[in-house]
């Protein structure tokens, strides 16, 4: 894990988890390359929103911030969308002087980890972009936890950039709650006008630039094969990368 929300007791970082976990496993490649199926979380075959609400008229271009555990794995997974024409890592949900990666592993700044997903609205909707937030992104029943990663940092949470996507949000969880698609009432919340603050570089790209990465393999890079095999119509093999526009 990353961080915990208990400061009484040892924590360990997922930098520190990285480390031990290569040294664990040096020279023992094939035999973590194997573990993704086992590590990640199982993708949820799910139906659309009912509502999936009205982009605005003649709109080209239009955003979403989702919170989903690491933002590694949600930013990795979005940036093989169809539709999708820019996926950034970032933070949400506190304070511009605590946007940051150091600050926000404390669990107590009100931050989320983030990804802002910008989108032709003609080629994707909104709810299509939830429907695969909730079907393979993250396990949405997780309260402030995603697999190993606990705290609120963590938490899954959409941040709506406008009444209308918090209203086709809460719809459409009310929709999957009632008909018990993941078995456990879903945790996730919306926060509106909230805003976001892109993370450091080293962050950007981070799954593609890192796929022998024991964390991205036996976590991330197993929710990109399930965008694949759950929406083959919306995967792109190429990924739209960060590092690409800049």
């Amino acid at each position: 894990m990353k961080n915990t929300v208990t400061t009484s007791q040892p924590v360990l970082s997922r930098r520190g988890t990285l480390t031990a976990m290569s040294l664990l496993l040096t020279g023992a490649f094939a035999a973590w390359k194997a573990l993704p199926a086992m590590a990640a979380e199982s993708a949820v075959a799910i139906p659309p929103p009912k509502d999936a609400g009205t982009p605005a008229a003649g709109a080209t271009s239009e955003t979403a911030v989702l919170a989903g555990g690491c933002f590694w794995g949600v930013q990795g997974v979005f940036q093989h969308v169809k539709g999708v024409t820019r996926a950034v890592s970032g933070y949400a949900g506190g304070e511009a002087r605590t946007a940051n990666y150091n600050a926000i592993g404390s669990g107590s700044t009100g931050h989320a980890e983030a990804v802002r997903i910008t989108y032709d609205p003609r080629e994707i909707g909104f709810g299509q972009i939830l429907q695969i937030y909730f079907s393979v992104v993250h396990n949405p029943t997780q309260l402030n936890r995603q697999g190993p990663d606990f705290g609120t940092q963590y938490r899954s949470t959409i941040f709506a950039q406008s009444a209308e996507q918090a209203r086709v949000a809460k719809a459409y969880i009310a929709q999957l709650d009632q008909a018990r698609s993941f078995g456990a009432p879903i945790a996730t919340t919306i926060e509106l006008a909230k805003p976001f603050y892109d993370a450091e570089a080293y962050h950007q790209d981070y799954m593609t630039l890192h796929p022998n990465q024991p964390y991205i393999a036996m976590h991330d890079l197993p929710k990109r094969e399930s965008l694949k095999r759950v929406f083959p119509d919306r995967y792109r093999d190429k990924p739209v990368l960060v590092g690409a526009s800049t």
